[in-house]
C-alpha cells in the first residue's frame, strides 16, 4: 500500500515538473504561424509514417522485502519477508526515433528547437501576431489544448 502512494506521488510531481519547466518549441524569426503550426503537423506525421508506434509491455524485476524481528514488551516474533511485484509498464520504442526525425525535418524547413518558458495567465491574455516576432527576455510559450504551440514576445 505504501509503495502505491509513492509511485502515485512520484507520477504526481513529474507532471508538476513537467507542466512547469520551460517548453519545447520551433522557431523562425518571420515565420507565418500558420506555415509554422503546418509545417510542424506535416513533419510529425512523416515522422509517424517513418517511425510508426511500437509499443513494448515490459515488466520491472520483482523486489524481495526481507523479513525483520518485531519485539513488543515480552515477547519477539519474526515477520516472514515477501515479494513485491516490479510493475508492468509499455514503453514506445520508436519514440525517441520519431523525435528525431521531426526535429530534423523542422531543421530542413529552417525551424530551430528551443526552450521557452511558460506563459503566465497575463501572458497568455495577450494575442499572438500573424508572424513569429523577434524574441525577447519576456518571450514565452504556451500549450493549447489541441496540442498546438503559441509562442509570445510579450512586448
Amino acid at each position: 500500500m505504501q509503495r502505491s502512494s509513492t509511485i502515485a506521488a512520484g507520477a504526481v510531481l513529474l507532471a508538476l515538473t513537467t507542466a512547469c519547466g520551460p517548453l519545447p518549441v520551433y522557431y523562425k524569426q518571420g515565420a507565418a504561424v500558420s506555415r509554422l503550426q503546418s509545417d510542424e503537423l506535416t513533419c510529425a506525421t512523416q515522422a509517424l509514417k517513418d517511425a510508426p508506434v511500437a509499443n513494448e509491455v515490459r515488466q520491472r524485476p520483482p523486489v524481495y522485502y526481507p523479513g525483520r524481528q518485531v519485539c513488543h514488551g515480552s515477547g519477539c516474533y519474526y515477520r516472514p519477508g515477501y515479494w513485491a511485484d516490479g510493475g508492468i509498464y509499455t514503453v514506445d520504442v520508436n519514440k525517441p526515433l520519431r523525435q528525431r526525425l521531426e526535429k530534423s525535418c523542422m531543421a530542413a524547413k529552417g525551424y530551430q528547437q528551443i526552450a521557452l518558458k511558460r506563459c503566465t495567465r497575463q501572458d497568455a491574455a495577450a494575442l499572438p501576431g500573424p508572424r513569429l516576432a523577434p524574441l525577447t527576455e519576456a518571450s514565452c510559450a504556451q500549450r493549447n489544448r489541441d496540442g498546438s504551440t503559441v509562442i509570445r514576445t510579450g512586448g
